[in-house]
Order: C-alpha cells, then sequence, then structure tokens
C-alpha cells in the first residue's frame, strides 16, 4: 500500500469513527463527497484492501508483448544498429511491420540500456531568417563529404533544398565536390521543378572567382570586375542569380540536411545491399519522395516561382564547359592537345579558317562546338590537317606539258642593245643634239 493509499484509509476510517464528516474528509482528500460515501462503503464492506487500486498487479491490455519488446531490442543491437531511434521507429514499421509510437520506442530502448547513436548537442542561438514566401524563390545548394557507404571510402553527396517547403529538389553523388554535380543538380531541378529564381551557395571557387577578393574599394567604385566562372556563366545564361553566404550558418537549413541525411542514407544504404556510387544514385529518386512526404511544409504563398525551361532550348548545352577556340586548316580546332574536326550529319563542316568557335564539354554531352550560332558535333584527329594544295586542271597540265622553243626560235636570239655611253660622252652628245635642234628651228624661222 502507498503513502496515498495509507492516508485515504486513515482518513476513510475518521469518517467510520464519525471523527470527520464527509464534507471534512472530501475537503483533505480532495475527492468530491461522493466518492468519500463511496470509500467508507467499500471500507466498510470489504475492508481495508478496498482503497487499493484494482488494476495493480495486472497487465494492460494495450501493454506491448513481451516477444514484440525483446524483438525491438533486437533488432537494435542488429539489424539497425546505425539508426538513430527516431529512424528506426520508421524503419521497423515500413519493413518489420511493428507498429509503435516513437514515446515507445524510446522507452523499450533506453530500458534496455541502449543510447541513441545521434549525438544530441546543446543548441547554439541563431538568428532564424524568415522562410521565403514562395517554392522557387530560393534554392540553397551545397556539397557534404561522408562515409555514406557504411565501411567504403567517402564521397560527396551534392544537394538542393527549397527555402520555403524544406523539400528536397535535388541529389547526386560524386568522388569530390565538383562542377559537374553541381551541375547533375541544377539539371534535376529545372528538369523536375523549373527554373528558381536564385541559388544560395558558398564560397567555393566553382561560384566565386578567387579573383573577386583581390578587387579593392577603389576598383570597385571604378566598376572593375572578374569574370564569371564557369557555373556563374551558365547560370547567368539562365537568368539565375547567385547569392554567396558569408557563414555556413547563413545556409543553415542545407546544413541541417546533411545531419539528417548522414544518419539515415547510410543505413537505408545497408538495409538494401547498396554498395556502389553508381546504384547509390539509382536509390536517391525514392528517398527524396519519400523524404518530401515526411519533412516538407506547405508555403506561404501557392503559386510557384519555378520558371518554365523554353522548349527550344538544350539545357545540357548550357550546363558544360565553354572555351573560345580558333578554327585552322580542315575546319579542326585544337583542345586539351588533341586536335577536332566539326562535322555535320556525319560529314565535314564548311568553315572560315581562322574565324572563332565556342568548344563545350562535359561528361553527357562530350566535346562539341558552336561555330555561327549552330552546335556541330566533332571527331577526333590523329595530327594536325595540312594546307590544302590547289590541283591542276587537266588544261593547265597540258599547256606545262608543250615542246619547249629551239636554240635557234626567234625568242631566243638575243637582242643586240644599244651600248650605253659614259658619263661625259653621254653629256657631249647631248649637247650637239640641243645644237642641231636650234639651228633647224631657225632656220625654219
Amino acid at each position: 500500500m502507498t503513502q496515498k493509499e495509507i492516508t485515504r484509509l486513515r482518513v476513510v476510517n475518521q469518517t467510520i469513527d464519525k471523527v470527520l464528516t464527509i464534507r471534512e474528509a472530501a475537503e483533505l482528500l480532495n475527492l468530491s463527497e461522493r466518492q468519500v460515501i463511496r470509500l467508507k462503503k467499500g471500507v466498510v464492506t470489504q475492508g481495508p484492501a478496498f482503497v487499493i487500486h484494482k488494476n495493480r498487479g495486472r497487465k494492460p491490455g494495450h501493454a506491448i508483448p513481451s516477444e514484440t519488446r525483446d524483438l525491438i531490442v533486437e533488432l537494435k543491437q542488429s539489424k539497425y544498429e546505425e539508426a538513430n531511434f527516431n529512424h528506426f521507429q520508421e524503419l521497423i514499421e515500413e519493413h518489420e511491420k511493428i507498429q509503435v509510437s516513437y514515446p515507445t520506442v524510446y522507452r523499450i530502448l533506453t530500458g534496455a540500456g541502449i543510447k541513441s547513436p545521434k549525438k544530441h548537442r546543446k543548441r547554439k542561438s541563431h538568428h532564424r531568417r524568415k522562410r521565403k514566401p514562395q517554392k522557387g524563390m530560393l534554392v540553397q545548394i551545397d556539397a557534404s563529404p561522408h562515409e555514406w557507404i557504411i565501411g567504403e571510402n567517402s564521397f560527396d553527396l551534392h544537394g538542393a533544398i527549397d527555402d520555403a517547403t524544406g523539400e528536397i529538389l535535388a541529389l547526386h553523388f560524386t568522388p569530390n565536390e565538383c562542377m559537374e554535380g553541381y551541375f547533375n543538380i541544377v539539371n534535376q531541378i529545372i528538369t523536375n521543378h523549373g527554373i528558381p529564381t536564385s541559388l544560395y551557395c558558398d564560397r567555393h571557387t566553382i561560384f566565386v572567382s578567387p579573383n573577386e577578393s583581390k578587387l579593392s574599394i577603389e576598383d570597385q567604385l571604378k566598376g572593375k570586375t572578374v569574370n564569371l566562372t564557369q557555373f556563374g556563366k551558365a547560370m547567368d545564361e539562365l537568368g539565375i542569380h547567385i547569392i554567396k553566404a558569408g557563414s555556413p550558418q547563413a545556409k543553415g537549413r542545407i546544413e541541417r540536411l546533411w545531419g539528417t541525411l548522414q544518419s539515415r542514407l547510410p543505413v537505408e544504404f545497408k538495409i538494401r545491399g547498396i554498395t556502389t556510387m553508381e546504384a547509390a544514385n539509382a536509390f536517391l529518386a525514392d528517398f527524396i519522395e519519400k523524404y518530401n512526404n515526411k519533412f516538407g511544409v506547405e508555403p506561404e504563398d501557392p503559386i510557384s516561382a519555378f520558371r518554365c525551361l523554353d522548349s527550344n532550348i538544350n539545357l545540357d548545352h548550357i550546363l558544360c564547359i565553354k572555351d573560345e577556340r580558333t578554327i585552322i586548316e580542315g575546319s579542326a580546332f585544337s583542345y586539351n592537345g588533341q586536335y577536332y574536326q566539326l562535322t555535320l550529319n556525319g560529314k565535314k563542316a564548311t568553315t572560315m579558317p581562322k574565324a572563332k568557335l565556342t568548344v563545350l564539354t562535359s561528361s553527357k554531352i562530350g566535346v562539341k562546338a558552336v561555330y555561327s550560332d549552330v552546335v556541330y558535333d566533332t571527331k577526333t584527329l590523329d595530327e594536325r590537317p595540312k594546307k590544302a594544295v590547289a590541283n591542276l586542271t587537266e588544261k593547265n597540265k597540258k599547256q606545262n606539258n608543250k615542246a619547249k622553243p629551239s636554240s635557234n626560235h626567234p625568242w631566243r636570239q638575243q637582242i643586240k642593245k644599244t651600248p650605253i655611253l659614259p658619263h661625259e660622252e653621254t653629256d657631249t652628245e647631248i649637247l650637239r643634239m640641243l645644237d642641231d635642234l636650234f639651228n633647224s628651228t631657225r632656220a625654219w624661222a
């Protein structure tokens, strides 16, 4: 019998002995008079045991069976060892068909001396920026290195999250953080949702030129700028504004996403037997859908800020590396130590030598080139093309094959030339001729 029940029995006995009235007993026990009368009658008829609760020692009808409790503990220690408690509750409901609440899972596991692998650090107080009102108005992008497949080397996961809804828009694995990975997630965003208004990123050299920090205030006032990066050029062509964050806390929404994914994805890969980066990329589409259904929120404004991509635009020709080159002989150009020739429908293209072209390269399209606003395929050449030599026509060949003049031909006769007099004799002859001309003129007059 508990102390509360002992106190209740003593007060009830005092009402039986008429030491206290029913009203006074009700005030002391904080019960209604009706309940005091019930207790008094029960103690008189059944004895002091009446004040003890009737469910004491009995197992509740909705209690978890002992077999289920033992199974939950066994699964946590074996199959789902790396999962945190919240994720573990979702996994056993999905894969083991065990439907229990999170508080029940927490109570069972902590009672068995099991702690969650996810550390709960003391939260630091930060000012939280209000979410954007429309979906697609601001998209945060970043990459996170981690041991995504348990027991394997770490690689990078590129991701994008919508600021308004908290939904994952794109995910893609690569061996390391690179521009190709960011081009891939931008492609996913535009293909599945549309063109966002702006991207929020850190100051990685993929997004920001290292020369930007070298500009002084005076240079900026004079209007001096630095060239855009390859990623910046592509976003500028698509009309997407890039916003650079000054700290990791500024893009806290995607930073918190990495904590969630680093806890969940390795366990999901282990359950499904995924051991390669290619298989992990193939699984991400299903994971994104399930994640968004659970964690996504409704935006303040239901109208989306995503823009549709023009059907005439080939996205692969924008999300790629672009370099300028000069055309040489044979409609060819040099790129990365290799010679390429422009082709169209399998035939060599007609171009102007020394004209400029733009080379497009990526893992999806290979090497292509833009010349006169036309995208050409390319063919690899073993060596630099030689200059074309003009072919002689049949007429020219016949003319060149005519018989040469004989040695006594008039053309070969030497022309007798008048000898040139020395300087003094020449002057005397000129004077004599002038005198003759003057005398003849007088005679005629």
